[in-house]
């Protein structure tokens, strides 16, 4: 495909997913592509760069490491799952810059794409955003450039559940269910049976010893949930601690940047909150209009990469009309 320096490059990478789309400064998508997960703290920084451009590659853009072809857009926007830290920002961008993918490369933590996604044409980057897929985040903006953000690298910073930190509570409360630990719940009927097995510790077993590949443990977060709406008092308890917690990140950052008082969004995305289970959206709902009661819930259900388009179109300056065309392309 031709060089379009008037073009934005938009990436969203995900722990599962990678997704690219070249786009024109009216909106257009002229060409997109897929890939693996976006894993640089398992893999290292080039490495998981190789995966965006595989992404490019399935977009027939054929900048893979090595090529040494001229840039394909004027600006790089790329929103980037365990891109965490600042210097792990910089880190990803540096990388990003070596592969001449672009004249401008911004890259920002994957939460701030579902932020941007859920503000509308001409609003003002302000408000927060709270992302609950494979794992939780959360960041929040103002229109000075104040921001307020989370490490959300796990249990060593304070975080809890995700759809695979619900998977692994799931499992514990099944597992001591089933052997007399804890008290009786479906989940030690229900997890082991989705997956072909009779019991927990058959289940237990065929992780421990690889019989199962263990990303198929994320597909016991939606049985968890399927309990929990049946009515377990233990499968519930763990939605609606979920639904605590993010009411928690959205309240703190809210605070943070002076917005509890004031209407705001609260941008809702990935995978576990876009299911819009009763049982979680519903206490979000409830709880946070107690702790702020002016904030505007939305959730968002485009595919990711539509967060960055739009801050490529934002940094292109482009106008009105080619926001319209490019939500309309994602849906």
């Amino acid at each position: 495909m031709g060089v379009n320096l008037c073009s934005v490059l938009a990436i969203d990478a995900g722990n599962s997913k990678t997704d690219v789309a070249l786009l024109g400064p009216d909106g257009s998508v002229l060409c997109s592509g897929q890939a693996g997960g976006f894993q640089p703290t398992l893999t290292g920084v080039a490495a998981a760069v190789d995966v965006l451009a595989e992404a490019m590659a399935d977009a027939g853009l054929d900048h893979r490491k090595g090529r040494g072809l001229g840039p394909c857009a004027e600006h790089v926007s790329a929103c980037l799952a365990n891109a965490d830290f600042p210097l792990e920002e910089w880190q990803l961008a540096r990388e990003i810059k070596r592969r001449n993918w672009g004249r401008v490369t911004e890259v920002h933590n994957d939460t701030f794409a579902l932020l941007r996604a859920g503000l509308p044409v001409g609003a003002e980057p302000r408000g927060v955003a709270v992302v609950c897929g494979a794992g939780i985040n959360c960041v929040g903006m103002t229109p000075d450039g104040r921001t307020a953000r989370f490490p959300a690298i796990g249990r060593i910073s304070g975080d809890w559940g995700g759809g695979g930190g619900l998977a692994e509570e799931a499992m514990w409360f099944a597992a001591r269910a089933e052997d007399g630990r804890g008290e009786p719940t479906e989940l030690a009927r229900a997890l082991p049976a989705h997956l072909g097995h009779d019991s927990m510790a058959a289940l237990i077993e065929a992780l421990h010893l690889g019989r199962i590949p263990a990303g198929r443990r994320h597909e016991l977060t939606p049985v968890l949930f399927a309990v929990a709406a049946a009515g377990d008092p233990v499968a519930l308890s763990l939605v609606h601690r979920q639904a605590d917690e993010i009411v928690a990140m959205a309240s703190v950052a809210l605070g943070r940047l002076g917005l509890l008082r004031e209407e705001v969004p609260v941008v809702l995305g990935g995978s576990v909150l876009a299911a819009r289970h009763p049982q979680l959206n519903d206490r979000i709902t409830e709880r946070l209009a107690e702790r702020a009661p002016h904030a505007r819930i939305h959730v968002v259900t485009a595919r990711p990469v539509l967060g960055a388009a739009l801050l490529g179109l934002d940094a292109l300056g482009s106008p009105p009309l080619a926001y319209g065309k490019l939500r309309a392309h994602f849906g």
